[in-house]
């Protein structure tokens, strides 16, 4: 049996925030209505950066939703219609004074899907200069650097939580190795 696609009969705009915005919406399913309550999210960029020692460079940054701090790697949202990949250079920059010289794409995960259309592009960086931080003014990271076995470690013991962070590891790893 092929799974079919839900139709939009109707959408109600619940919340409309600074980064997100709420709808409501019925869809068709298998002939009936079904409810789905969306957060429409602009999108974002994250970066694997890998200094000239082969460390990956990672930041620890307290999160708000959470109630504590989560080691993760650099990211940000797009900015209107910004190409992601501006994006992942420029939130690399701002948020660990880094540039690269050596961009690949690792793809785009969707966060989470059964609610959420956020959609994150991944990259891995090399090549790296230091700059200057320019952190939002709501924004602090410290700056870690890990060796693969170290972040193997992270994870296992469950230091890592962050989704993007271990999809962007997994897909990085033939890069790393």
């Amino acid at each position: 049996m092929a799974i079919k696609e839900e139709i939009k009969k109707s959408s109600e705009l619940r919340f409309d925030g600074r980064l997100i915005k709420v709808t409501f919406d019925v869809a068709e399913v298998n002939g009936k209505d079904a409810w789905r309550e969306v957060v429409h999210h602009p999108g974002a960029s994250a970066v694997i950066a890998i200094d000239d020692k082969g460390r990956i460079v990672m930041e620890r940054q307290y999160r708000y939703a959470l109630g504590r701090t989560l080691l993760e790697i650099p990211a940000g949202k797009l900015d209107g219609d910004e190409d992601p990949l501006v994006c992942a250079q420029r939130e690399l920059a701002e948020e660990t004074g880094y540039h690269a010289e050596e961009w690949h794409s690792l793809g785009t995960i969707a966060t989470s899907p059964g609610f959420c259309n956020e959609m994150i592009h991944l990259y891995i960086a090399k090549g790296l200069t230091k700059g200057q931080t320019h952190w939002d003014p709501d924004e602090y990271v410290e700056l870690e650097y890990y060796t693969l076995t170290d972040l193997m470690n992270a994870i296992r013991q469950e230091e890592i939580k962050d989704s993007k962070t271990l999809a962007a590891i997994a897909l990085a790893l033939p890069y790393l190795s």
